[in-house]
C-alpha cells in the first residue's frame, strides 16, 4: 500500500497519540496454555497484551511462541497476498488407534521420526488401515511444525503422507491449503483437482479452488467455485470472499487483458491507453529483476495487476483517501489521466511489487512496519524529510514509536497517523540497511519466513530487540541528518 505523494509532517501530539489497529493473536506458553489477546507487543524481556481482563504482561521467557493472526479482508490493503480463510481443512479420517498414534508421534515436545518410519515400514506390507496410520502420523507432525511456524516442513510431511495414502482427501486438502499459503496456486490446483476426482461434492475442494483461482488473477473461475461451495454448505468465509470477487468480476467484465512472463494485467480502457500499459509492464519487469536480486526470492507464479479509473479504484478497494495504490494479492493502481510512465507511477509500481515479494517470501508473516519500510526503501525514498521532526519530538519526550504497535494493519488509521507510521518505518529500515547492508534486510525476512517473530529476527540478525532498534534509529537519524 502506498500513500498519495504528500510530504510527511507531524507534531509531538501525533507521536504521543499514535494508536495502532488491533488484531487477535494467540500467545502460546511453554506449559501449553494458549492466551487469545490483542495488541500483543514484545518489549525487551516482557510480552504485553490486552484481553477482556485488561492490559497484562508476562515474562518473555514463559512464552514458547506467538501465533500472529492474518489480517481480515478489510485490513489487508498492503498484505501482498490473497487473504486466506481462517479455518483450516479437516484432518484425515482417523484410524481407530489415532489417539495412540498422536501420542507416539510427539514425545517430549519433539517429533519421533523413528516411530513414523516404523509405521511406514508396516504400510509397505499392509493395507488401508496401515496407510491411514501413516497419514494421521504425518498430519500430527505437520500440525506440530505449523504451530512452530515451519510451513515448508509441514508441507513435506503432507507430501510424504500422500506417498503411502495417495487417495486420502484430508491429506490432499491440507497440502493444498499450505500450497495456497505459499502462493503456489498452480500446484494447489493440481492437488485440488485430484481431490475433486475423489469427492466431486466436497465443499472444501470448491472453497480452496476458489482461493487458488483468485491467486491466479482469475476472478470468474473463483466466483464459480465459491458459488459451488456455498451450494454445498453454508460458510461465512466463502460468502465474504465471493462478495469481494463478484465486485471485481462486475468491474472487470469489460476490461482488456495482457501480460508478460511475470505479470497478468487487466485494465480499464477508459483509464489506461495501450502505450501506458506497455510502459507499466516494462516498469514492472525491470522492478521484478531488481527486487528478486535484492531479496533473494522469486515468486512461484505470475502476479496480478489491475489498472483502474480513480472512481473504480475507490469503489472496489474501499480504501481510505490517503491510499494511492494497494496490494491485496493483486497490484491495484488508479491511472486515470496518465498517458505515459512518470517517475511517481514508477515508484508506486515498485513499492507495490515489493509487497508481493515480501509477503510471498515470508508467507504472510511480515509485520506492516517492515513491509512498508522495505517497500519505501526499494522505491528509493529516504528518511531525510522526516528526520528533523522525529529528532525534535524525541528531544522533548525521550520516546520513540513502538515497532510492536506498528506490526498490525494500518488501513484504518487516520491520514496523519498513517504518514507518521510510514515515515518511522522507513527510518528504521534505512538504519538497518546502513548498519549491516541490504543483506540484513534479507536475513531478517528469511528469519521471519522460518517462523520467528520480527523482533526475534532482528535480535538474531542485528543483536537488537525492538527498544534497542528504535533507540539506534534515533541515533542514526541524529548523526546522519541533524545539522
Amino acid at each position: 500500500m502506498r500513500l498519495w505523494p504528500l510530504k510527511v509532517a507531524f507534531c509531538l501530539a501525533a507521536v504521543a497519540a499514535f494508536v495502532s489497529a488491533s488484531r487477535a493473536d494467540v500467545i502460546v506458553l511453554k506449559n501449553g496454555r494458549r492466551i487469545h489477546a490483542t495488541h500483543v507487543v514484545e518489549e525487551g524481556s516482557r510480552v504485553t497484551f490486552e484481553t477482556t481482563a485488561g492490559k497484562l504482561s508476562l515474562p518473555r521467557a514463559n512464552v514458547d511462541h506467538i501465533e500472529r493472526s492474518a489480517p481480515s479482508d478489510s485490513q489487508s490493503a498492503s498484505s501482498g497476498a490473497v487473504s486466506m480463510p481462517d479455518s483450516a481443512p479437516p484432518p484425515p479420517v482417523a484410524p481407530p488407534d489415532a489417539d495412540s498414534i498422536s501420542k507416539s508421534v510427539l514425545v517430549g515436545g519433539q517429533i519421533d521420526r523413528d516411530y513414523i518410519a516404523q509405521l511406514e515400514i508396516q504400510a509397505d506390507h499392509g493395507g488401508r488401515l496401515e496407510a491411514n496410520r501413516v497419514a494421521i502420523a504425518h498430519h500430527v507432525a505437520a500440525q506440530f511444525e505449523l504451530a512452530h511456524g515451519d510451513i515448508p516442513s509441514a508441507t513435506a510431511h503432507y507430501r510424504r503422507g500422500l506417498i503411502y495414502s495417495p487417495e486420502n482427501l484430508g491429506l490432499l486438502l491440507n497440502l493444498s491449503y499450505l500450497l495456497l499459503r505459499q502462493s503456489s496456486y498452480g500446484e494447489a490446483l493440481e492437488c485440488l483437482e485430484h481431490a475433486r476426482r475423489i469427492d466431486p461434492q466436497s465443499a472444501d475442494v470448491a472453497k480452496f479452488m476458489g482461493w487458488a483461482y483468485a491467486g491466479q488473477n482469475k476472478p470468474d473461475l473463483a466466483v464459480a467455485e465459491w458459488r459451488k461451495s456455498l451450494a454445498l454448505r453454508p460458510d461465512p468465509e466463502v460468502e465474504r470472499a465471493l462478495a469481494k470477487a463478484q465486485r471485481d468480476q462486475q468491474e472487470e467484465s469489460g476490461y482488456r487483458e495482457g501480460g508478460t512472463a511475470h505479470f497478468q494485467i487487466r485494465y480499464s480502457g477508459a483509464a489506461a491507453p495501450q502505450p501506458l500499459v506497455r510502459d507499466i509492464l516494462r516498469s514492472l519487469e525491470d522492478g521484478y529483476s531488481g527486487i528478486s536480486s535484492s531479496l533473494n526470492y522469486t515468486p512461484p507464479e505470475a502476479i496480478g495487476v489491475v489498472l483502474y479509473t480513480d472512481q473504480a479504484f475507490t469503489d472496489i478497494t474501499r480504501a481510505p483517501s490517503w491510499v494511492g495504490a494497494l496490494n491485496d494479492g493483486r497490484i491495484r493502481v488508479p491511472v486515470q489521466g496518465l498517458h505515459a510512465m512518470n517517475p511517481e507511477l514508477n515508484r508506486t509500481l515498485k513499492h507495490e511489487l515489493t509487497h508481493s515479494f515480501i509477503t510471498q517470501k515470508t508467507r504472510g508473516r511480515c509485520p506492516t512496519w517492515l513491509q512498508e519500510g522495505v517497500a519505501q526503501w526499494m522505491e528509493g525514498a529516504t528518511a531525510a524529510d522526516s528526520a528533523s521532526a522525529f529528532l525534535s519530538a524525541f528531544e522533548r519526550t525521550h520516546q520513540t514509536l513502538s515497532l510492536g504497535a506498528l506490526e498490525g494493519s494500518w488501513i484504518n488509521l487516520p491520514g496523519n497517523d498513517a504518514r507518521l507510521a510510514y515515515a518511522w518505518s522507513l527510518a528504521v529500515v534505512e538504519f538497518i540497511v546502513k548498519q549491516g547492508g541490504p543483506e540484513d534486510v534479507t536475513r531478517i525476512l528469511d528469519q521471519i519466513a522460518s517462523g520467528k517473530t520480527a523482533q526475534a529476527a532482528a535480535k538474531t540478525v542485528m543483536n537488537m530487540d525492538y527498544p534497542e532498534l528504535e533507540e539506534e534509529t534515533i541515533r542514526y537519524l541524529r548523526s546522519t541528518y541533524q545539522r
